[in-house]
């Protein structure tokens, strides 16, 4: 297994969007729920609500809708927004990768082999 990984964090002054951000946004896609996402990523219910209130008030629209529980329960999910900078973000990354592939490899490759090795 290749232990390269390319991580880009956006800034657009005081907000940040980068990886973990977006794989939030993927496992709510994916679940359905907010807790349920952060559990899937090993975070508390705490941290996975704050970081969604911080994009949804980052943005211009809000990223992330949610109902509360009760008698017909509860739930998450990407408002189009949210599915519009998820997508251009996974772009951008595969863009990169691809663009960048000589560099990525040329800088690895200066890399001590036991260190890319994990030891």
């Amino acid at each position: 297994m290749d232990p390269t990984r390319l991580m880009l964090r956006l800034y657009f002054g005081p907000l940040m969007f980068g990886p973990g951000k977006a794989d939030l946004l993927a496992a709510i896609e994916e679940t359905g729920s907010i807790s349920a996402a952060g559990r899937k990523m090993g975070m508390s219910y705490k941290r996975a609500w704050s970081l969604v209130e911080a994009m949804n008030a980052g943005f211009a629209e809000p990223l992330v809708h949610s109902a509360r529980g009760g008698a017909h329960g509860g739930g998450a999910g990407l408002t189009e927004a949210g599915r519009q900078v998820l997508a251009a973000y996974r772009r951008l990354i595969a863009r990169i990768e691809e663009a960048g592939a000589a560099e990525i490899a040329a800088i690895g490759g200066l890399v001590p082999r036991d260190i890319s090795e994990g030891k």
